[in-house]
């Protein structure tokens, strides 16, 4: 010991004569010595309190997940490459990479002549700039730092960093609303939720990857605000509320849920003033900020899908007058007298006021989205244009099952241990959890709004179970007590001991039930991952299929095609094609187009459905009033490939038809039902899209044992084998004949 102490102070021990045979090991010992020193210190400086050592854990386990949700997210970049996904992220990235060349005034100012030709497109005012800023800053950011990155690095991985990021609005949202272990789990769950996951995959350069973040973020400041009564809280929000407008169109979700809540806290008697500062700064200043978005402009004040924010503005004000004249007024019956006036007055100038201002058009009735939200049947009776998006259809139960797996049955769990301690925001997270529900069963694509609630509620489902689980192990047995001398004191005991003998019971069903819980989530941890990589990490730009021995196929035919138009046809070219490709042949064809996947204008989307479902004769004269150049369709015949323009070309027809009379869907049907075999519809085989499609096809034999001419996709032979063409000519098809462009021929009189 003393050549322990010697040693840290420095002075040079002298080893003892007994110690050692020889003074060759004396390095040894002193080596051996100063190593025990070394970690005796350290132990000692590690030593850390109950509440650091928890707060290390949390800080641990919440780095872990935050790592997890990003790397969980780079299936796609690993199999594939580093890519772009889907339709309207080519828009984004296209748009991203003029903002980093030209900078913010020119692209403020962008009108787009390459797009719906030819009318263009100002896109400074028709998109939400909140994702194309954020990546562009981080973009900047990282050059000043010296990383030599390409735009489209950034670009791709954006939504996995900002899914990340949820992960630490999850933790502290939980623990907002319940406590620090529902925060982790959440944060945990929401990481790698398929729900989730399937629009922040790597590539996936969409609105929703950064507004998912922004909506969960204010959500949270809010109630923030609201259990504190902060200006500073509610002011935030108020910021991260402009951030989702920038954002995303779903904004319109959150103006619409925050006053539902503080609605219910009214009606309910939770009215405070916490409440009261909360919402009106977070109203007034979020609906300034969100003004300076072009794209939204006035339509707070305007618009009918924003006037439930301004009434329950207007309803909170009055609640603050009652409240001041109650501490006015001492005579309980002149209260209530006043009390009926005040609230008859107000709800009749509202109701007043709303009429007015419809009926003179100053409050533009709601979209047709929004109606369709509310009426799952409405788009499909009215604007098929919505109906015709896939992830507009309403939600299986399959799907539900798909993207949340045992979240959804934890989720009623949840809902029951929030309704069990009641506060103000435990109700918020139960009203976000049952109208983001049911907004998901009506659309598919919002299942990714509804997926934070799930998280959020199932989280505390799972930490309370586990709780009272844990707690219930850790009681111990009480000694029973015996030789009472008294009635009474006999008759407890031998209750006690009722009770003791059923806790080795309870600990065991403690047990099975802890062990269940943990396999339960074991296996939804394996799911995800399944569905992560097999599902949502999959370019639709690159098609992948399995091989007659499991091998892995590549389709690369879009991108062959897009590269063709962009070395063989002239810089001027038009190419009319359904609106799905539009982006795609704008951002890698660098082609102008007829329409895409804005659909701001279905006039000019149904002319196109109008030239694809009719003869040649009549479709040349369209193409020639458009200056069409080229045609590019999309066809699955020969791969089996679903998603064609063939499986598409119902909604053409009724899209067009829906503007010109002339388009009438019978007339492409036989006793109602859609074919293309022999036994079509005269006028579906002799079509322009079914001309395009099936050229040269009926040559052609994709598959053994059957006839030439067989259609993989539809499992039938085509019934017109012998397409001539007279004022189109090929020009181009893939490898694999998914895409195939034509060119549109000069007029006889010219050359």
């Amino acid at each position: 010991m003393t050549t322990k102490i010697d040693s840290m102070n420095g002075v040079k021990p002298q080893a003892p004569k007994s110690s050692s045979p020889s003074s060759s090991k004396m390095p040894s010992t002193k080596a051996s010595d100063l190593l025990l020193s070394a970690s005796s210190f350290s132990l000692r400086t590690l030593k850390l309190k109950t509440k650091q050592q928890e707060l290390l854990i949390r800080v641990t386990i919440l780095c872990l997940v935050y790592i997890l949700a990003f790397i969980t997210r780079l299936f796609s970049v690993l199999r594939y490459e580093s890519m772009i996904h889907e339709f309207d992220p080519y828009f984004n990235y296209r748009t991203t990479l003029f903002l980093t060349e030209k900078g913010f005034y020119e692209f403020w100012n962008w009108f787009d002549s390459e797009s719906w030709y030819p009318l263009g497109r100002i896109i400074g005012g028709t998109l939400y700039p909140g994702l194309m800023v954020t990546a562009a800053l981080i973009y900047w950011t990282l050059r000043i730092l010296r990383f030599a990155v390409h735009i489209r690095e950034v670009c791709v991985l954006t939504a996995p960093f900002f899914a990340s990021n949820t992960t630490i609005v999850a933790y502290f949202f939980g623990k907002e609303i319940w406590d620090s272990g529902a925060g982790l789990v959440a944060a945990a769950l929401i990481a790698i939720c398929p729900g989730y996951i399937s629009r922040s995959v790597a590539g996936s350069y969409d609105n929703e990857g950064v507004a998912i973040f922004a909506l969960l973020l204010t959500f949270y400041l809010f109630v923030k605000a609201v259990n504190t009564g902060s200006l500073a809280w509610a002011v935030a929000s108020a910021f991260g509320y402009f951030y989702m407008v920038s954002a995303w169109g779903g904004y319109v979700f959150i103006i619409n849920l925050i006053p539902l809540y503080v609605l219910v806290l009214l009606v309910t008697g939770r009215y405070s003033m916490r409440l009261y500062v909360a919402y009106n700064c977070m109203y007034v200043l979020g609906m300034l900020l969100a003004m300076q978005i072009r794209f939204v402009g006035f339509q707070h004040v305007q618009s009918g899908e924003h006037m439930a924010a301004m009434g329950v503005f207007f309803l909170i004000q009055v609640f603050y007058f009652l409240d001041w004249v109650k501490h006015l007024l001492s005579d309980t019956k002149l209260f209530e007298t006043f009390l009926r006036i005040t609230v008859t007055s107000a709800v009749t100038l509202g109701v007043i006021g709303l009429g007015v201002g419809s009926a003179s058009g100053y409050i533009s009735p709601w979209t047709g989205r929004f109606y369709s939200l509310l009426d799952p049947t409405y788009a499909k009776d009215h604007i098929p244009i919505i109906a015709s998006v896939s992830e507009h259809q309403p939600t299986a139960w399959s799907s539900f099952m798909f993207d949340f797996h045992i979240l959804l049955f934890l989720f009623p769990a949840g809902l029951y241990f929030c309704f069990k301690r009641l506060s103000d925001a435990t109700i918020f997270v139960v009203m976000y959890g049952l109208t983001s529900m049911y907004f998901a069963g009506v659309m598919v694509r919002l299942i990714l709004v509804a997926t934070p609630a799930v998280c959020l509620i199932s989280a505390i489902a799972v930490s309370a179970t586990i709780k009272n689980l844990t707690s219930l192990l850790k009681s111990k047995n009480k000694a029973i007590q015996t030789g009472a001398t008294k009635g009474s004191t006999g008759s407890k005991a031998s209750s006690k001991a009722m009770q003791d003998q059923s806790l080795p019971f309870q600990k065991n069903a403690a047990v099975a039930l802890l062990v269940g819980a943990f396999y339960l989530l074991s296996r939804y941890v394996t799911h995800c991952t399944w569905v992560t990589s097999e599902a949502y990490s999959s370019p639709s730009i690159v098609l992948a299929a399995r091989g007659a021995y499991g091998n892995r196929v590549i389709f690369d035919d879009y991108r062959e095609a897009y590269f063709w138009l962009r070395q063989n046809t002239p810089p001027d070219a038009k190419v009319m094609s359904w609106w799905d490709y539009g982006y795609q042949i704008t951002a890698m064809g660098n082609r102008t187009v007829i329409v895409d996947n804005n659909t701001w204008n279905n006039t000019h989307i149904a002319t196109v459905g109008r030239a694809m479902a009719s003869y040649e004769g009549e479709a040349y004269e369209i193409m020639q009033s458009l200056d069409v150049d080229y045609v590019l369709v999309v066809f699955g015949g020969v791969t089996g490939y679903s998603s064609d323009d063939i499986n598409k070309f119902l909604w053409m027809v009724r899209i067009g038809g829906g503007v010109f009379p002339v388009i009438k869907e019978p007339d492409y049907l036989v006793n109602g039902e859609y074919r293309v075999d022999k036994g079509a519809a005269p006028k579906m085989l002799n079509c322009l899209m079914y001309k395009l499609c099936y050229y040269r096809f009926g040559e052609l034999r994709t598959e053994y044992g059957k006839p030439p001419g067989y259609d993989r996709a539809r499992g039938v032979e085509i019934g017109n084998k012998d397409v001539k063409l007279e004022y189109l000519e090929e020009a181009f098809t893939t490898s694999n004949w998914i895409v195939r462009i034509y060119r549109v021929k000069p007029p006889k009189n010219r050359w």
